[in-house]
């Protein structure tokens, strides 16, 4: 059975995005079976593997509302090993469809069922909300990973998200474990950079991942090419920092694989 982690985070413009992708990446070129799943509306995750919005028909949308099978749904990418669930602005619609829907938390759990055996890693890109998308996703995973960027007001809205995941435990999902917090958008030459991972690590002690991401223009540049940054720049630091990411979570004894 695979391991699925959602990677989730409120807060907007935290590296969320980038880190679905190149984790996922970072894991399949070294031949991992992964599957990103796109829950996220703006599709972002999509395109940072080359779909773009008009090469997005049957997606993520369409499986959850049953009009196709999520097998369907699946496409391939420029990494062997990594396939992707796509989705675009029909997601949408699934907020709304899904209020009278009984158990309609756990759509995307029961859809991804049947193939989640396929894979050592599902990773689930959630929307920067914690609307019912999230709730789907955190219900779906066995555990979440939080990116959290190097700036001021880092731990803004972590409360809310925490709470969420700890009703999510009660109620919906009692396997779920936080996978760790992931320190992003970190400059080594900024005290404030350190002075928030010291912050963090502190008041978080022993969820916090070891690597941290830097921020670093070949990160930026990658997904306007519809690449993950180890297809852009494998040599970049962003790359580099994904690849250690990668073996932290493998070497922590995560998902099924070997």
């Amino acid at each position: 059975m695979g391991k699925v982690i959602s990677i989730a985070n409120q807060k907007g413009g935290v590296g969320k995005t980038t880190t679905a992708v190149n984790l996922s990446a970072s894991l399949a070129i070294t031949k991992i079976k992964t599957l990103l799943v796109d829950a996220d509306p703006q599709g972002n995750s999509s395109s940072g593997v080359g779909y773009g919005k008009e090469d997005i028909e049957e997606n993520l949308y369409h499986a959850l509302i049953g009009e196709v099978s999520i097998r369907e749904v699946i496409k391939g990418t420029a990494i062997p090993h990594l396939k992707i669930v796509t989705a675009n602005t029909d997601l949408i619609g699934a907020e709304i469809e899904f209020i009278n829907e009984i158990a309609r938390e756990k759509k995307l759990k029961e859809v991804l069922s049947e193939v989640v055996p396929e894979y050592d890693f599902v990773f689930i890109d959630c929307p920067p909300s914690l609307g019912i998308l999230t709730v789907n996703s955190l219900t779906a995973a066995h555990s979440v990973l939080i990116p959290l960027q190097c700036e001021y007001y880092a731990m803004e809205g972590l409360t809310q998200l925490l709470k969420t995941i700890r009703l999510v435990k009660e109620h919906l999902n009692p396997e779920l474990q936080i996978e760790g917090i992931l320190l992003t958008m970190y400059d080594a030459r900024n005290n404030l950079s350190h002075q928030v991972a010291e912050e963090v690590r502190s008041h978080f002690k022993g969820k916090v991942f070891p690597t941290v991401i830097p921020r670093n223009i070949r990160l930026s540049e990658a997904p306007s090419y519809g690449k993950p940054v180890i297809l852009y720049d494998a040599q970049s630091k962003g790359a580099q920092s994904y690849i250690e990411l990668a073996k932290e979570i493998l070497t922590n004894g995560k998902g099924n694989y070997g």
